[in-house]
């Protein structure tokens, strides 16, 4: 049986589909071949047609595909009011969206009742990866460890552009001393999606080492997020002599 590739280019999202699925034969409309194949090989127009349950559902997929240029992570960006600029999308198919959407992100981030272990900087860059890719800024969080490595709480304490002069180390480590954390680990998003270490970035992973050090509260790494990859400043020496 032939299955369609799991992802599709921004090309063959842009070929434009038959207006209604009914034009479709049976076993090539988007429920039938979610049955068929399964949810996890089935295209994102697919899927999204399956979520509207509309007659153009198809349509109104490729033009949403269109719309964010074939890049899924910046679905959850779009607004209600842009959805519904779409042709065929009132507020119900809308809102179904937004659902969709909003229950993927919860799932991702569920609470299992226990503090997450870390190990490694593939530990703590999943742990935010999902929650800090779509933003427009650079968010710097600290995520707080007890002396086992388990999270505490991972507050955000800045916003803005990395810089020694305008970031305050006092404000940084004050929920970690609030929350008398064993140890800190740094992790901020670069919004362009490249997550090379920039100088500012390695001043500043400098500058939080040796407060840390003085403190008593040592920084283990600082993990840099781009668009679903990271870098350690740790892992590559920068900022930690």
């Amino acid at each position: 049986m032939n299955q369609r590739p799991l992802n599709f280019t921004f090309a063959q999202a842009q070929q434009a589909p038959p207006r209604l699925i009914r034009e479709l034969p049976l076993s090539e409309q988007p429920l039938q071949r979610l049955y068929r194949a399964g949810v996890d090989r089935i295209s994102p127009a697919e899927l999204i047609a399956s979520i509207l349950q509309t007659k153009n559902g198809l349509e109104i997929a490729h033009q949403l595909l269109h719309l964010v240029e074939g890049q899924l992570h910046r679905l959850p960006q779009l607004t209600r009011a842009q959805l519904m600029q779409l042709s065929g999308v009132g507020q119900a198919q809308a809102a179904r969206l937004q659902a969709s959407l909003e229950l993927g992100r919860r799932v991702l981030q569920a609470d299992t009742g226990e503090q997450p272990l870390i190990h490694s900087p593939a530990d703590a860059a999943n742990l935010l990866m999902y929650e800090m890719l779509n933003l427009t800024q650079e968010h710097l969080r600290i995520i707080l460890l007890n002396t086992r490595n388990r999270v505490i709480a991972v507050p955000t304490v800045y916003v803005g552009s990395l810089n020694t002069s305008v970031v305050r180390v006092a404000e940084l480590f004050k929920p970690a001393i609030v929350h008398n954390a064993a140890a800190v680990i740094v992790v901020h998003n670069h919004p362009s999606g490249d997550c090379s270490p920039s100088p500012e970035d390695v001043g500043v992973t400098r500058h939080l080492v040796q407060a840390g050090e003085m403190l008593s509260i040592p920084v283990l790494d600082h993990i840099i997020l781009g668009r679903h990859r990271f870098v350690s400043l740790k892992e590559r020496q920068l900022g930690f002599d």
